[in-house]
């Protein structure tokens, strides 16, 4: 067996040499701590001194700090986006109730779904894990979704723009006002006894009665069809075309005051009353018609209004 080297190191307390125990193992120890020391220092240098060695340490500490922050931050903006779709919710009920003033259908609830679903793209978050995928997914989604709603909505605006300036515009081409001062006959819209003829036949429109020579006005916008005179019973007469498929025809005038092809405006005087053609006295014939079906005229009248009233209202409205 080979024997054991000894240390042995000079003792000055007993002046002479004394034998070192365990001193492989003090030496291996004393290394074994000399070098940690200097790990440590290095360490604490490459820290002062901005990771000059770049060892990573510090800025894994500040990823780690930054990450936490990103995670809170896009946990509060979720929380913003969820308040926001909320509020989206009762916009689109608002949405509807002015779609129906606007005589359009209702956007239903499952429309809405299916239209703020869609398909969904591989997020971001696939090439992260754990919670910060599951927060980053979930704002995606809701990003996702609020565009979707979003464009759903100003398209749904849009839409009601549209049919807001329509109705505009028609309701100004609508014959809606009394044509003339004056009384209804009792024989208005429908069947009856023809007062000169006396026979049953359809009466197509309603008798204003008023003196001859009081003031008849346009019911609506349009432009004047036909203004003159006629073979038939009606005599001096003016049609309008209103557009949207409606017409109106004022009978028996005394004076007609427009042209054929002339624009005229609701309230714009177009004619004088009159007994022309076959009448038993003075008053004035006036029929609505749609789609070239005779509407009863009544129907239209606004509570009645006549042109003058309809004028100072205008001029009260401007």
């Amino acid at each position: 067996m080979p024997r054991l080297r000894k240390y042995f190191a000079f003792s000055t307390s007993h002046l002479e040499y004394v034998e070192i125990k365990l001193f492989r193992t003090r030496l291996v120890l004393s290394g074994v701590l000399l070098g940690a020391l200097t790990v440590v220092a290095i360490l604490v240098i490459n820290h002062f001194s901005n990771d000059v060695l770049n060892l990573g340490y510090d800025r894994m500490s500040l990823l780690s700090a930054e990450n936490q922050i990103l995670k809170q931050q896009i946990a509060s903006l979720t929380s913003r986006m969820e308040k926001m779709q909320r509020g989206l919710e009762t916009l689109a009920e608002r949405d509807n109730q002015v779609r129906m003033m606007v005589d359009l259908k209702r956007i239903d609830s499952d429309t809405r779904e299916a239209a703020a679903g869609g398909t969904q793209e591989i997020p971001a978050s696939a090439l992260l894990w754990g919670e910060a995928a599951k927060i980053l997914e979930n704002s995606q989604h809701l990003v996702d979704r609020l565009e979707r709603e979003v464009k759903l909505q100003m398209a749904s605006y849009d839409e009601i723009t549209r049919r807001y300036e329509y109705n505009k515009r028609m309701f100004a081409h609508v014959p809606a006002i009394k044509p003339m001062q004056g009384y209804y006959s009792i024989n208005g819209f429908g069947m009856r006894i023809h007062p000169v003829l006396r026979v049953y036949r359809m009466h197509e429109g309603i008798d204003i009665i008023t003196d001859v020579g009081t003031n008849v006005y346009a019911t609506g916008d349009g432009v004047v069809r036909y203004a003159g005179r006629t073979q038939g019973g009606y005599g001096a007469v003016i049609e309008i075309d209103h557009s949207f498929g409606y017409s109106s025809l004022y009978a028996h005038l005394s004076r007609v005051l427009v042209r054929p092809g002339q624009a005229v405006k609701r309230g714009e005087l177009i004619a004088k009353s009159g007994r022309s053609g076959l009448v038993s006295g003075p008053h004035l014939h006036y029929e609505v018609r749609l789609n070239g079906r005779r509407q009863n005229p009544v129907d239209y009248f606004f509570d009645d209004v006549d042109a003058a009233s309809y004028r100072m209202q205008l001029a009260g409205v401007n």
